[in-house]
């Protein structure tokens, strides 16, 4: 298990989100920042702005990388957002800037940063939130209920 400081992608829902999600993606902010690792995401709404929310609660860093070519939409709980101008082709940025990938919940946008995390040989964790989208868990994807266990697993996997 490394002991480094971590840059851990949080990828997920980008719309409105039902509260035991929400509350996931707070934790898993909390989880990161607690650890002193740092949390990547996508900078909007949603898994991200949750997870920055409970990054920012712990007075954790948090980095958002925005589809747009300003920040005029970027979550408020960010501590920093990075414009690309590159709409969905942000999500690419997003999995290779992690040392590892959390994913809640989701749709096509979270599948394809699933698929870049996997391509890139990041280790990834699927939480299971019971609405896991249009995805099912298979390996080298690794599963668990616990925002606690999924940041264990990513230090744990980090080569």
């Amino acid at each position: 298990m490394t002991t480094k400081k971590l840059y851990i992608s949080v990828i997920g829902a980008g719309e409105r989100i039902e509260k035991e999600l929400e509350n996931k993606s707070i934790e898993i902010g909390r989880e990161i920042a607690k650890k002193g690792h740092t949390l990547i995401c996508g900078g909007l709404g949603g898994v991200m702005d949750a997870a920055a929310n409970g990054v920012k609660q712990e007075g954790g860093v948090s980095i958002g990388i925005l589809p747009f070519e300003n920040r005029d939409h970027a979550s408020s709980n960010l501590t920093y957002s990075i414009p690309t101008s590159q709409s969905h082709g942000r999500n690419f940025l997003v999995a290779l800037s992690g040392d590892g990938v959390i994913a809640l919940g989701g749709g096509f946008g979270t599948l394809s940063e699933i698929g870049y995390s996997l391509k890139l040989g990041k280790p990834l964790v699927i939480i299971d939130t019971g609405t896991e989208g249009p995805y099912k868990v298979s390996p080298p994807a690794l599963s668990t209920i616990s925002p606690q266990e999924a940041v264990f697993l990513i230090e744990k996997n980090v080569s």
